[in-house]
């Protein structure tokens, strides 16, 4: 029995809630058998994964649901092969308890020598390809990011310097222009004598 909780949903935990509930529709798996996973691993009842499911994330997940619908759709023609080999494996078996432990290595060589299990290699060596090229571009970002926030503290710096010397330059204008102003300028009349200019 699950402890009974009341605090808020969080967003990791309705991230949670649809991770599983898009594997369980994806798999073939009942939404049922999702909330109980979920509601074990929130100490959460099924129930109250149920509600918050309906009341709220599964609007969120609309396409994610017709998604993973597809490709439940589309798995289940690529597992009728498999599903044949069990039952010729099953007919053939004089075991009373089912398929002995040589007859699931000798499917599961066989199934692993199969096209679809191919696929699913070459699909997952692709994805993990793509991953990492996609972190060394990661990488690659973070470093032109520091380089160029560097180079904006730089340039910062450096306009604060030039409005600081044209700050002073404009001061020093304007008191060398208030002390040509204060000085008393003389001009030599015809007489020669020497007189007083007011501006």
């Amino acid at each position: 029995m699950t402890a009974t909780r009341q605090d808020a949903w969080t967003q990791d935990e309705d991230l949670l809630l649809a991770e599983v509930v898009l594997r369980h529709i994806r798999e073939g798996g009942t939404q049922l058998a999702a909330f109980e996973e979920v509601g074990r691993h929130l100490s959460r009842t099924a129930a109250a994964c149920g509600f918050r499911w309906n009341s709220y994330v599964r609007k969120q997940y609309k396409s994610g649901i017709d998604h993973a619908k597809r490709l439940r759709k589309e798995s289940r023609g690529k597992l009728e092969p498999v599903k044949e080999a069990v039952k010729e494996i099953t007919s053939v078996s004089d075991d009373k308890n089912g398929l002995t432990i040589k007859e699931i290595v000798k499917f599961l060589e066989a199934y692993d020598d199969s096209e679809d299990a191919r696929v699913l290699k070459e699909s997952n060596q692709l994805l993990s390809d793509k991953v990492q090229k996609l972190e060394q571009q990661v990488t690659i970002l973070e470093k032109e990011k520091q380089i160029l926030q560097n180079q904006l503290l730089l340039v910062e710096e450096d306009y604060q310097s030039l409005i600081e010397i044209m700050d002073r330059a404009r001061k020093m204008a304007i008191s060398q222009e208030d002390e040509r102003n204060r000085k008393v300028k003389f001009q030599m009349d015809r007489n020669g004598n020497l007189e007083r200019i007011e501006k």
